[in-house]
C-alpha cells in the first residue's frame, strides 16, 4: 500500500530515495516494469 503523502513526493521530484516495495506497488498497479517508469538522471557536481 502506498501513501498519498509518498506519492506526492514521488510527483513532486522531492524523492531521495524509493524502497523496493513502494516501486514494487507502483509497477503492480501499473502492470510494468521498472525501467518502463524510472529514468537515470547523472548527479551534477
Amino acid at each position: 500500500m502506498i501513501t498519498e503523502q509518498n506519492l506526492s513526493i514521488l510527483k513532486t521530484g522531492k524523492a531521495k530515495a524509493i524502497r523496493i516495495s513502494t516501486l514494487n506497488a507502483i509497477c503492480d498497479y501499473l502492470q510494468c516494469q521498472p525501467g518502463d517508469i524510472l529514468e537515470y538522471q547523472q548527479e551534477t557536481a
